[in-house]
């Protein structure tokens, strides 16, 4: 049986949750997600229910299989975690897990969700969306699923502001939130819940630190984590030229003797008193000068204090330097407030960089940027997580162009 374009995704799901098909979401967020028979499965044991991609931050796009054990429970902890069954607001890809699995908790429930109809996010929209959602609920809970760039944009919004803090819950994830943004969520009055997890767990598994109930957590020796439970996917799969799904055998997903299914990621991370931190991913971490230096950890550390001096936003990254191996890059979106001691070295990579190392983050000892370019837009992925490997080229090329300009001076 070929692939069949879904028309009704509702019914697909249900479809896919017995066992009748399984479902196969696009690589790319325009292109159409089909059905196939569950007999195009060459795995042992049962077809999966939902095949979809990752979202190839750290490399190619790999496929995923999930079953509806892992689909299923993960929805179920989510209504556990938050205030049961509610009304869902969709603002992300369905070709994401994260959109996807709002679809899945809204057909759970018994409830459409308002999906946003236009692929571009505004406040605007945003606001207009969850006042139809308002409208309908009642007294049932209201949720939806964000990922850092969106809050950005509907806390500079007064409208979308308010209608953010009208929802019970608002789950946000995708890529690394830093707590400027959480401080400011929390004075206009919104209820974020912070989600960690992936493709390869269905989803957010973590939610404030806290992991679902039977997902347990392990820090290896190397300080990377490993999860394990009900919610981890059955495997990476292929698909054939004829339409074929058959499992790959990977290290990164595996099955114990008893059947419990570890997903072994790359996220570095640490555990204080049963709540998990995340610190990056060990694929990130740059070496300059001979010291590990983690991205994340410079963001979220220097943010908080950036921000009262006109930075919105901030990705680290690197270039190469025959001194440092690789030299340290600030890649900042100003907010439009830039006061007066920032705009003096704003067109200075490395007195901009300087200036902004010697405010009070508090992160003394630690390695800084030594360069620092404003940008109208930080590099991301369509689910909203940094796309580090065009930071780094964007920042190579802002580099070759300060260079040019100043050996033309």
């Amino acid at each position: 049986m070929t692939a069949q374009p879904v028309e009704d995704l509702p019914g697909a799901i249900d479809r896919a949750l017995e066992g009748r098909s399984i479902l196969v979401l696009p690589r790319n967020r325009d292109d159409s997600i089909t059905e196939v028979a569950p007999s195009q499965w060459t795995g042992a044991g049962r077809a999966p229910a939902l095949i979809l991609f990752t979202s190839g931050s750290t490399g190619t796009a790999r496929a995923v299989a999930l079953s509806a054990e892992a689909l299923t429970t993960s929805a179920r902890a989510t209504e556990r975690f938050l205030a049961g069954p509610g009304d869902w607001h969709l603002s992300l890809p369905i070709n994401h897990i994260a959109g996807f699995q709002v679809e899945l908790r809204a057909r759970l429930a018994g409830w459409e969700p308002v999906r946003a109809t236009s692929a571009t996010f505004t406040a605007e929209a945003f606001a207009d969306e969850a006042a139809e959602l308002f409208a309908r609920s009642g007294d049932r809970p209201s949720y939806t699923s964000l990922v850092p760039t969106q809050l950005h944009r509907i806390l500079a919004d007064e409208r979308a502001s308010e209608a953010a803090a009208k929802f019970d819950a608002i789950l946000l994830g995708g890529s690394a939130i830093s707590p400027a943004l959480l401080e400011r969520a929390d004075a206009r009055g919104l209820h974020i819940v912070r989600t960690y997890g992936m493709s390869e767990t269905a989803g957010g598994c973590v939610y404030n630190g806290v992991p679902f109930d039977g997902l347990e957590i392990t820090i290896t020796e190397s300080s990377t984590i490993d999860l394990r439970g009900q919610v981890v996917a059955d495997s990476y799969v292929e698909i054939t030229p004829e339409g074929h799904i058959a499992p790959v055998d990977d290290q990164a997903l595996t099955t114990d003797d008893d059947g419990a299914r570890s997903m072994h990621t790359s996220d570095l991370g640490r555990l204080d008193d049963g709540v998990l931190t995340v610190l990056g991913r060990a694929d990130d971490i740059i070496v300059s000068g001979g010291t590990n230096v983690s991205p994340h950890a410079l963001e979220t550390g220097l943010l908080p204090t950036w921000q009262h001096h006109g930075i919105a936003e901030v990705l680290v990254t690197w270039v190469p330097d025959e001194e440092w191996g690789k030299l340290l890059v600030a890649l900042v979106r100003t907010d439009g407030r830039i006061p007066p001691a920032v705009a003096k070295v704003h067109d200075s990579p490395r007195e901009f960089a300087r200036y902004l190392g010697g405010l009070d983050h508090r992160m003394q000892g630690q390695l800084l940027p030594r360069l620092a370019f404003p940008v109208t837009e930080i590099p991301h992925r369509s689910i909203g997580k940094p796309d580090r490997r065009t930071a780094a080229r964007l920042a190579e090329e802002l580099a070759e162009l300060a260079d040019t300009a100043e050996t033309e001076e």
